[in-house]
């Protein structure tokens, strides 16, 4: 479980994160969903402890996240950024095998984990031989989805990963991601500011808006009970037009 108590961050005269308190509970898919600048990223970056909050707490499992007990959290936590942020001198397989390898593990035990995750993502060996460049963007994600499970963390955070590709390759990695996340009974905090994403994905969805919460609940709950003006506002922005119903 990540719990968040009255958390605030702010940088320089801006204020990123507003008093934010939520919890999001162990085993469950959570959608971060905002507009750029909303403050959803900035509240992962909290949770891994890249950054500290200025005033509140950070609790992971029931510990607090600060620098005496971050390194021992972060073995907890696997993290996935959008484009994948993998390592361009390596294949595939090393993006995958490098906490593993650091941490001492048999080959044996590196390459039985490995042929587990690439069946997990539908991969085989030829995709593990390539190096990023070689990769297509679906490719790359699912590769550096691959890294953060490689340990086999509880906790998955996911900051925009399929942002920038293009919108079949993203509809398609959606569901197939969706299947991926159902069985692994992991505790998965995805941004986004996509609404189609977050339908898909989030059993929780927390709406943001100017580093403070302002619904929480199942897309249900927001599309049928909106808190807020902003709330219709915000759903409505990415619904099609009248004008764009009437081109198809």
């Amino acid at each position: 479980m990540i719990r968040l108590e009255n958390v605030t961050k702010a940088f320089d005269d801006t204020v990123a994160i507003d008093d934010v308190s939520t919890v999001f509970e162990g085993g469950r898919t959570h959608v971060l969903l905002g507009s750029s600048g909303c403050g959803k990223s900035t509240l992962l970056r909290l949770i891994l402890g890249l950054i500290a909050a200025d005033d509140g707490v950070v609790r992971i499992d029931g510990q607090v996240m600060e620098p005496p007990t971050r390194r021992a959290l972060l073995e907890k936590m696997g993290y996935v950024v959008q484009e994948g942020g993998l390592f361009p001198h390596l294949t595939a397989y090393g993006n995958v095998s490098l906490a593993a390898e650091s941490r001492a593990w048999s080959e044996e035990r590196i390459r039985a984990r490995v042929d587990e995750l690439s069946a997990l993502v539908g991969f085989d060996d030829d995709i593990l031989r390539l190096v990023p460049t070689e990769l297509s963007g679906g490719q790359r994600q699912r590769v550096s989805l691959m890294r953060s499970l490689m340990l086999d963390p509880p906790i998955l955070l996911l900051d925009e990963p399929l942002g920038s590709l293009d919108p079949l390759v993203r509809a398609d990695l959606q569901l197939q991601l969706r299947d991926i996340f159902s069985p692994l009974g992991k505790t998965v905090v995805l941004v986004t500011h996509d609404i189609r994403e977050a339908a898909i994905f989030g059993h929780t969805i927390t709406l943001m808006t100017e580093g403070r919460i302002v619904q929480r609940g199942s897309f249900a709950d927001l599309s049928t009970k909106p808190a807020s003006p902003f709330v219709i506002a915000f759903l409505n922005a990415q619904r099609p037009t009248e004008d764009m119903r009437g081109l198809v």
